[in-house]
């Protein structure tokens, strides 16, 4: 039996993304699940203080998680535009070669990332009484970066070919184990947050593994012969132009999250634990905005790619209408039941009051968020990655400004963090408005029909 790659250059467009993008939510909302079973299992066995010292990793967790997660979504656009070209040996060249690169720089990040956790995490003034719990569980998780980026890149692949279904039956494999795992390791072995993080790296390698095996086993396009696993200097330096833009961004937004993460500590504990609960709250909400991301720079990238750009467009016009749609209901939510779902993972009161706060003002802001990764992801799609660093950029000022800002000239208390929050995505979302409306992407496609085939 294989498995079936996808031609988005044909069909209704909204039908199309929303077909392609129901599975992303599935396995963007399943790969949670790691995050929400480490943040209820810690913070309700192990107590507040556990919980905070986890999230005071994770900024930073994520900043070298996102280096490799823009590599490989380089990696997925440069492979998707020539798919939609047609141009089928060089597609895999590039799955070949992006692989060697995506494996190199995850074993890098691996490396460096254990090498500085306790330096990062003391400049990040992380409370003392929580700093060696930080070290273990930030040291266990980035030890396993090479598994996140192999799990990425091989579910860029699959999904630039149009498949975004047969990831998710590995996802959700991979996270029925970390919750047993979580439960084995915090509940029965007590190993305490160290055990949350180890169980994490397991599911992630488990995932990463058999999808691999599936996918080059089952999926036709994915058959390498013995000319396609040549090395190509070429190639790995087209991977690289895609994908490094997109790494950098990744890296900025995660050093902007870094720096307000700094700020939070500043504010003591209650405030760490309840930054912790928003934030997993927060990354719960965004999946729906992050899996139409990922379908637009699927779709823009194969019809770009086929020399159809009204089309791109006309699914880009589809995808802002499903995330301000989105937007409005998520709101509501958490006006409605914000308070509900923060005691989900924090047990104080005053706590759960901060939380519930933040996600009341934070759901104002959720159209430029959802317009933010829908314009994103059409960009980087279409091959206009020098616009990544320009959104980090954006993400960088606002934040560490704004926050900066708001504390120190004008004195406001950890209300600041969620102001900045707000500010950050608006002003992001105008930028990207901005971008695509002075229609630069239209001659940055990576491939062109033309010259591909």
């Amino acid at each position: 039996m294989h498995t079936a790659a996808v031609d988005m250059t044909a069909g209704k467009e909204s039908r199309m993304i929303i077909r392609f993008a129901l599975p992303l939510l599935a396995g963007n909302l399943l790969q949670q699940l790691y995050n929400l079973a480490d943040t209820a299992i810690v913070g309700k066995q192990l107590g507040d203080d556990a919980l905070a010292a986890v999230g005071a990793t994770g900024s930073v967790t994520y900043l070298f998680y996102t280096l490799c997660l823009g590599l490989a979504t380089g990696a997925g656009i440069l492979i998707a535009q020539f798919f939609g070209a047609g141009a089928m040996q060089k597609m895999r060249s590039a799955v070949w070669n992006s692989a060697l690169v995506t494996a190199l720089f995850g074993l890098v990040i691996s490396i460096v990332s254990v090498i500085l956790t306790r330096p990062v995490l003391v400049l990040m003034h992380t409370d003392p009484d929580l700093i060696e719990t930080s070290v273990q569980y930030m040291r266990i998780t980035c030890g396993g970066t090479l598994a996140v980026a192999a799990y990425n890149w091989i579910n860029a692949v699959m999904r630039a070919l149009g498949d975004s279904k047969t990831p998710l039956l590995f996802l959700a494999l991979s996270s029925l184990l970390n919750i047993l795992l979580d439960l084995l390791f915090v509940m029965v072995l007590h190993f305490g947050a160290a055990g949350a993080a180890a169980a994490t790296v397991a599911a992630q390698t488990v995932s990463a593994l058999s999808c691999m095996i599936f996918a080059f086993r089952r999926m036709p396009q994915l058959h390498l012969s013995g000319a396609d696993f040549r090395i190509s200097g070429g190639m790995i330096g087209l991977t690289l132009r895609t994908g490094l833009p997109i790494a950098v961004q990744s890296g900025l937004i995660a050093v902007s999250m870094t720096a307000l993460q700094r700020v939070t500590n500043q504010f003591g504990k209650t405030v760490m634990a309840a930054y912790t609960a928003s934030m997993r709250v927060e990354q719960l909400i965004q999946q729906p905005f992050f899996s139409l991301n990922t379908a637009l720079a699927t779709f823009s990238g194969q019809n770009v790619g086929a020399g159809l750009p009204k089309r791109a467009e006309n699914g880009l016009r589809a995808g802002l209408k499903i995330s301000g749609t989105l937007a409005l209901v998520l709101a509501a939510v958490f006006w409605c039941a914000g308070g509900l779902i923060i005691r989900c993972f924090i047990s104080g009161e005053t706590a759960v009051s901060i939380g519930y706060y933040a996600l009341r003002l934070t759901s104002l802001c959720y159209i430029p968020l959802g317009s933010i990764h829908v314009i994103r992801g059409f960009l980087n799609g279409a091959g206009d990655t020098a616009y990544a660093m320009m959104n980090g950029m954006a993400e960088v000022i606002c934040r560490i400004g704004g926050a900066l800002l708001l504390t120190k000239v004008f004195g406001m208390d950890y209300r600041a963090i969620w102001y900045t929050t707000c500010l950050t995505w608006t002003v992001t979302g105008a930028v990207g408005w901005i971008r695509y409306r002075r229609g630069k992407w239209r001659n940055r496609a990576v491939v062109r029909k033309a010259e591909a085939v």
